[in-house]
């Protein structure tokens, strides 16, 4: 796991406002927002009120600017890109970063409609072994790129898992269309989407990188809350 995760941005009200996936419904009554900056434009991510634990923490990080100039530190085209890591500020050029386990975390938070499908945003796993199994690193992040996944692709995967996903026909849909990571749901807390700048994460995802996956020209991120 930790070489698949290793061990984006804020704060304004939605109001109505129609967001795909989760955002129909009572979901989308009042979400924080956060901008995100970075070298190839900005992004604009709604955090979810279902997670509060990474809402408040991924909001405390804003305001503190403790997440400013920390690198997007792995990009997997397909999959997804990974950020969030405090150590990756000020990194030197070349070296493997997001390695760092969380010895607390938070438990991992599935909710109805939370799936991972492309542009989410979800907690990195806390770390490797069974005393970090089901919590979530609270400070490491990723942005679901993720492919597309047909009916029966779909259902290969979760006949697979202990516990399966009732899956809806929107969720089926979704997977089918605009694609995602299914494989993750149930073991990552998404707390979050990117509701404008997509076409940015496209962009990051098509960054050169080493065989740490980490970008060749580092692409620090710097976020605000919004008002």
């Amino acid at each position: 796991m930790s070489r698949t995760f290793g061990l984006l941005a804020l704060l304004t009200s939605l109001m109505g406002m129609g967001l795909p996936g989760l955002a129909q419904g009572p979901i989308a009554t009042k979400r924080p927002l956060v901008e995100l900056r970075t070298r190839f434009g900005n992004m604009v991510v709604a955090l979810y009120n279902e997670t509060p634990e990474l809402r408040d923490r991924f909001i405390s990080r804003v305001l503190d600017h403790s997440l400013d100039s920390t690198l997007i530190h792995r990009v997997v085209p397909g999959f997804a890109i990974e950020a969030g890591d405090p150590g990756s500020r000020n990194a030197n050029a070349g070296i493997p970063l997001g390695l760092d386990q969380d010895t607390v975390g938070f438990p991992v938070n599935s909710f109805p409609g939370a799936i991972h499908r492309h542009g989410v945003l979800s907690a990195s796993p806390a770390g490797d072994g069974p005393a970090l199994a089901g919590r979530s690193h609270r400070d490491q992040f990723f942005i679901v790129l993720g492919v597309p996944y047909d009916e029966k692709e779909l259902r290969s995967i979760n006949d697979r898992r202990d516990h399966p996903i009732a899956y809806t026909e929107e969720d089926r849909r979704i997977y089918a269309a605009v694609g995602g990571t299914p494989h993750l749901d149930g073991q990552c807390t998404i707390f979050g989407e990117v509701i404008e700048g997509l076409e940015v994460l496209e962009v990051i995802a098509g960054a050169p990188c080493n065989t740490w996956d980490r970008p060749l020209e580092d692409i620090p991120m710097y976020t605000r809350l919004l008002p």
